[in-house]
């Protein structure tokens, strides 16, 4: 199965980062994780958007998503916004599932 086909929904995964699913996705380990960077990006208006977000989080050793929040957006509180971007993640892969 591609990774394309296991997203939520590609026209979703491309209004948020404005890249294909594939291309957007391509390099997380999960997909979840590849949404929930998606929502943070929008949700914080990231300097350097889903790239700089995605970048952080893949290369390298790369950071979890708090770190990499730290990292880009140092006056976000990071859990909070984890959490919430989580939660926006489960509800697209749960929508994607029943729709």
């Amino acid at each position: 199965m591609s990774l394309a086909t296991t997203l939520p929904s590609l026209e979703k995964i491309q209004s948020l980062t404005g890249q294909d699913a594939s291309t957007a996705c391509g390099g997380f380990k999960a997909i979840g994780q590849c949404v929930a960077a998606a929502h943070v990006a929008k949700n914080l208006n990231i300097p350097g958007g889903f790239d700089a977000l995605k970048s952080a989080m893949t290369s390298g050793s790369g950071m979890n998503l708090g770190k990499a929040i730290e990292s880009l957006a140092p006056s976000a509180d990071s859990k909070s916004e984890s959490k919430k971007a989580s939660n926006q993640a489960k509800q697209d892969l749960k929508d994607s599932t029943t729709s």
